[in-house]
């Protein structure tokens, strides 16, 4: 195999003693990214898969949830259950999008493995596969990252067909569930295909090969939840990478005091209204902005001292364009040596 390109983003991760060993296979190639339901976790996902492929790069950018977040980020038609290029990046690169679909997904399966493609469809029309799902759900996971894996070990000619994986992963309150997919498949298979299939998955997501990013906001909840969601990876033995915290502004009026005769003066120097009402008023809401610029401050602390390289994505004024994403993967550029292997 020739000698993979080293990502700009590589994640150190550790574990307890007790958790299962990992091996270290070298560059980060599946970058598994999480976050509370709100935080913007398409959003970071679709800018390091941006931001990964610079330099002549090929990334994949996975979903999984069916919601076809990633065709609306790019404003592109819902993704079929193939792989479509749907952004070109300076100097050569490219981003590819897949949405994996559990049903297709098993369709697959049954294809590769048991050789029932035409009976797999008859299976589908019978509604067999939904029936399947339902009962045993923690197959669907298993099918899920089955097809991850598959894309991050293809190859051909010598030569990774993708040189990372980014996977816009399921909610911190479910990915614990869905990346343990050994403990799920043991519940129904002992032995045969759906049994090394998850071994081979979970092999793949506790190694060096996989970090997981954890995408928060600077508020109470999402932030309880980054650490939270840590203790859990960590208990599982699987990879903890970065803390991504998103939608950041610039700490102005930081550390200032505002008084109202200040503001008064600022008012009148501008030629704009400045009687006692408005004075008060934008006193006030300056107050209310300091206050919340205290508690952003107390925020970041915690989340340093979760031990884990932490990046900042600005707010972005004219909200998620591609040129948003741009700005967003920039930055993810410039702090790259939060993410180096530690």
């Amino acid at each position: 195999m020739a000698a993979h390109h080293q990502q700009e983003v590589q994640l150190g991760h550790d574990g307890p003693d007790r958790a299962p060993r990992r091996r270290h296979t070298g560059s980060v190639r599946l970058h598994v990214v999480t976050g509370k339901g709100g935080t913007g976790k398409t959003t970071a996902a679709a800018a390091l898969a941006i931001a990964l492929a610079s330099r002549s790069r090929r990334t994949l950018l996975v979903e999984v949830e069916g919601r076809q977040s990633i065709a609306q980020l790019f404003g592109a038609d819902p993704l079929p259950y193939e792989e479509i290029q749907i952004a070109t990046v300076s100097g050569g690169g490219a981003v590819t999008a897949l949405a994996i679909d559990a049903e297709a997904a098993l369709m697959e399966y049954l294809e590769v493995f048991y050789h029932l493609g035409v009976a797999g469809r008859a299976l589908h029309k019978i509604g067999a596969i939904d029936f399947a799902t339902a009962i045993a759900p923690g197959v669907r996971d298993v099918l899920l990252t089955g097809k991850i894996k598959e894309a991050v070990n293809r190859a051909s000619d010598n030569r990774r067909t993708y040189d990372a994986v980014i996977l816009d992963a399921p909610p911190t309150g479910r990915i614990g569930k869905f990346l343990n997919v050994t403990a799920e498949a043991a519940k129904l298979a002992k032995v045969g295909p759906i049994k090394t299939q998850s071994e081979s998955v979970a092999e793949l997501l506790r190694s060096g090969a996989t970090a997981v990013h954890l995408v928060t906001l600077l508020e109470e909840m999402p932030v309880q939840e980054v650490a939270d969601t840590l203790r859990e990876l960590t208990h599982l033995g699987l990879p903890n990478g970065a803390v991504i915290v998103n939608n950041t502004r610039p700490p102005v009026l930081a550390n200032v005091r505002i008084t109202k005769a200040d503001i008064r003066r600022g008012l009148v120097s501008a030629g704009l209204p400045a009687g006692k009402e408005t004075v008060a008023g934008l006193a006030r809401e300056g107050n209310a902005h300091q206050a919340r610029l205290e508690v952003e401050s107390a925020l970041r602390l915690q989340l340093h001292d979760l031990d884990r390289p932490v990046v900042e994505l600005p707010s972005l004024p004219g909200g998620v364009t591609r040129s948003g994403l741009d700005v967003l993967a920039q930055r993810i550029r410039r702090q790259a040596a939060c993410f180096e292997a530690s």
